[in-house]
């Protein structure tokens, strides 16, 4: 079985002509119609429906034409892939990140390691003004940031994923599985600093309900957050992307209705002319989907088990 065989067929599909699907390949139409016959005879089926001219698809070519797709998309991204590789040898990317989106950022540094091994990496853990203002400055590449505090046209945005926002609670804690942004207000809270993006979010949501929280502890480190939680002492309320692996033993996840979700992009300044090494990492987060990633209790399969699903155990 060749590619062009594939590359044939998936034409003849969608001109549903032999004549113009020829042309559309740049092949004689003999030869177009000569490949899908030898793919035929190759799989033992028939794919097409002929007489003189196209009739149809077979039901068996239609099972085989979504196979051609699968096959020659990921053919595309190999040789995407491979043209990354060629094109960025070597270079340094910064990359600042909201700390709720610091476990995502590690997958997505290991997938530009992954790709292009030779870059090297500054992954910083900042404010939303911070990084806007390093950005500005140039002292950063790129960015990690809740979607609502990118204003203006001097950015390119690149959705990633979106926070699920859960009640994390010490797994012996006596709570129902779901709770209620009332019945969360009521419990001992430890949030995220007044000034962190994170936090603004979550006092918006409260005040929209008509909600004073019982916040009694403040930090801007996700790590004491979860050390309070685990103790038993306090709950806390954060996206369950944000706690990695490595912290989730001994924790529990419960969901909170209404549900909220925030949505989380990567930015760049705009420029007429990105450099070749920004525009390689843009095209790498693209083709990453975080989304599956960070909804993957298993982290993909491979090492210790991540956060699970809200109401679940965050470990195995």
């Amino acid at each position: 079985m060749f590619i062009r065989q594939l590359t044939y067929l998936l034409a003849l599909n969608k001109h549903r002509h032999f004549g113009r699907a020829a042309e559309s390949c740049h092949v004689s139409q003999p030869a177009l119609s000569n490949g899908i016959r030898e793919l035929e005879r190759e799989l033992g089926i028939t794919i097409i429906r002929r007489n003189r001219a196209f009739q149809g698809i077979t039901p068996e070519g239609e099972r085989v034409i979504l196979w051609a797709r699968r096959t020659l998309a990921s053919l595309e991204a190999l040789r995407q892939e491979a043209d990354l590789v060629r094109a960025v040898p070597s270079g340094h990317l910064a990359i600042g990140v909201v700390p709720t989106a610091v476990h995502a950022a590690s997958l997505l540094a290991a997938e530009y390691r992954e790709i292009a091994s030779r870059i090297t990496l500054d992954v910083r853990s900042l404010s939303t003004p911070e990084i806007l203002h390093l950005l500005e400055d140039g002292e950063l590449h790129l960015a990690m940031l809740y979607d609502q505090s990118v204003t203006g046209e001097k950015y390119d945005v690149l959705p990633l994923f979106s926070e699920r926002y859960v009640l994390i609670a010490e797994a012996e804690a006596s709570l129902p599985h779901g709770l209620s942004w009332g019945e969360v207000a009521e419990l001992p809270l430890c949030l995220l600093s007044r000034g962190m993006w994170n936090r603004q979010v979550l006092d918006r949501v409260f005040a929209a309900q008509g909600l004073v929280p019982d916040v009694v502890l403040e930090t801007n480190a996700l790590r004491v957050l979860l050390a309070e939680c685990r103790s038993g002492r306090a709950f806390t309320v954060m996206p369950l992307s944000a706690v990695p692996p490595e912290a989730a033993v001994g924790l529990v996840a419960h969901p909170i209705t209404p549900a909220h979700a925030e949505d989380v992009s990567l930015v760049r300044r705009k420029r007429e002319e990105q450099t070749t090494l920004s525009d390689a990492a843009w095209r790498i987060a693209g083709n990453l989907d975080l989304q599956a990633l960070l909804d993957d209790p298993w982290g993909g399969g491979q090492g210790p088990a991540r956060a699970g699903p809200p109401g679940g155990p965050l470990r195995a």
